[in-house]
């Protein structure tokens, strides 16, 4: 089998990725998406046991799946699924001095991430997890 292409250009598929999170937010540039993203990401993950988190984190590409993981605090228990509102409250807590996401930061983040990883396998994923996984990485109807 040959090396994989997220593999052999792991750099080239996150800067794909983060172009895409930046448009899909309206956002000028990627380094204002960047804490969009760390935010969106690690917002889901501290709803999640860690079973759950590694089984999601299993279908992203390496670069996603480093950020989805950084700095894990593994004691936690998971909190509450919540709703929007909360997961944006987490998401502009992530270095809220530059965080610039928007409202629509988590559906934004959730187009652009569905764009880069196997449809397939992360939906069966996300039907593995509680219910309210499938909300949060609900993306924006096709135009």
């Amino acid at each position: 089998m040959p090396l994989p292409f997220e593999y052999q250009n792991p750099t080239l598929q996150f800067e794909r990725f983060m172009v895409d999170a930046r448009d899909c937010a309206g956002l000028p540039t990627t380094n204002m998406a960047w804490n969009m993203v760390v935010g969106v990401l690690h917002a889901f993950r501290k709803r999640l046991t860690v079973p759950q988190a590694l089984a999601f984190a299993a279908v992203l590409p390496p670069v996603i799946r480093a950020l989805f993981i950084e700095d894990w605090p593994l004691d936690l228990a998971p909190v509450p699924f919540g709703g929007p509102a909360e997961w944006l409250a987490d998401v502009r807590a992530v270095r809220a001095e530059h965080n610039f996401s928007p409202v629509d930061a988590v559906v934004s983040v959730a187009t652009a991430l569905r764009r880069h990883v196997d449809a397939a396998a992360f939906e069966q994923v996300l039907a593995q997890l509680p219910t309210e996984a499938s909300r949060y990485w609900q993306a924006r109807p096709a135009q």
